[in-house]
């Protein structure tokens, strides 16, 4: 199939554990409890890692005993991959334990399911999600301003990336915040029966807003479709706020039918039958097949104490590729 054609399998619904509407969902959907034996294994290395201080780009799962925490993260990436596409470990003894440590535990978990990768040209690896003050736009990222997200993919804008998203919950905001899921299967079933007309230009490029993560002298925009089918899975790269900056940083107005199909399809992402909303807990990690669901979060309002505001870490994880930003 060449790119950006329509794939003969998107003429009908897509079905199965991915393809899931939210309204079908448990509250508990996804939630994977870190049991009594994971926890002793990470309690013994947080007291190691407390008495043997290392950066946490220099730890391996290797090293330590966490054979309980490999078989949960096993389970997880089945759930990741199989259904709901989707994972929420619960949770982390964060109110036993310093904040560095508990984000070097994390680290270990996440390597347990895949290879981190750089979340910046820069190669900045871990990269906190916290309000900074600054209004979104080109060169500032929607995850560290309080303003309210649209459903995206994690590096939509750039050539390669991440297949999982990982978040861990240090701190919670005052009010607002919460954290929303939907399924591209369902979204594309629903596009399918209203908009039949309109979904094959989501199988055509778009430009991307690159957010001046690049190289000098690089290419600031990225041309891809935000749907496309590859090695018999459909794959969704959007962010309507990269998409309508790309098209008016490259002087090339998005034309009628992608502004229309664009339209379309985030009013189905954003339905309420469609989402899975929940609200983070301290110490919880929540893991996003990053292509198979769109991901975002509510506005929110912050403590006025710096020491209470809203703190989480995210990880960016891929096993393809070369660990660079650009894959």
């Amino acid at each position: 199939m060449q790119a950006g054609s329509f794939p003969e399998v998107a003429a009908r619904d897509f079905t199965g554990g991915l393809a899931w509407a939210g309204a079908e969902l448990p509250p508990t959907a996804g939630l994977l409890p870190i049991g009594a034996a994971a926890l002793r294994e990470l309690e013994a290395a947080a007291a190691l890692l407390a008495g043997n201080p290392l950066p946490i780009l220099a730890l391996d799962p290797r090293d330590f005993a966490l054979e309980a925490c490999r078989a949960l993260l096993r389970e997880a990436g089945r759930m990741l991959a199989e259904a709901p596409g989707f994972v929420i470990l619960d949770r982390l003894p964060v109110e036993r334990l310093e904040s560095d440590i508990a984000v070097k535990l994390y680290w270990l978990l996440a390597r347990l399911l895949a290879r981190p990768v750089a979340q910046k040209w820069d190669g900045t690896m871990v990269y906190d999600v916290r309000d900074m003050g600054k209004p979104p736009g080109n060169g500032v990222r929607p995850d560290i301003t309080n303003a309210e997200q649209n459903f995206h993919v994690d590096n939509s804008y750039n050539i390669c990336p991440p297949d999982y998203v990982a978040l861990f919950c240090l701190r919670t905001a005052m009010a607002g915040g919460i954290s929303g899921l939907v399924s591209f299967q369902a979204a594309h079933n629903e596009m399918r029966r209203r908009h039949p007309d309109l979904l094959p230009r989501l199988y055509r490029p778009f430009l991307f807003d690159r957010q001046r993560e690049h190289a000098p002298g690089d290419a600031m925009v990225l041309r891809r479709p935000i749907l496309e089918w590859q090695e018999g899975r459909l794959l969704g790269r959007i962010s309507r706020f990269q998409i309508v900056n790309g098209h008016a940083m490259a002087g090339e107005p998005l034309d009628a039918e992608g502004q229309d199909a664009l339209d379309a399809f985030n009013a189905i992402m954003d339905e309420a039958r469609l989402r899975f909303d929940f609200t983070f807990q301290p110490g919880q990690v929540q893991i996003v097949s990053n292509r198979a669901l769109g991901h975002k979060r509510t506005g929110f309002q912050d403590w006025p104490e710096p020491e209470r505001r809203r703190h989480l870490v995210r990880l960016w994880l891929r096993d393809h590729g070369r660990p660079f930003y650009n894959g």
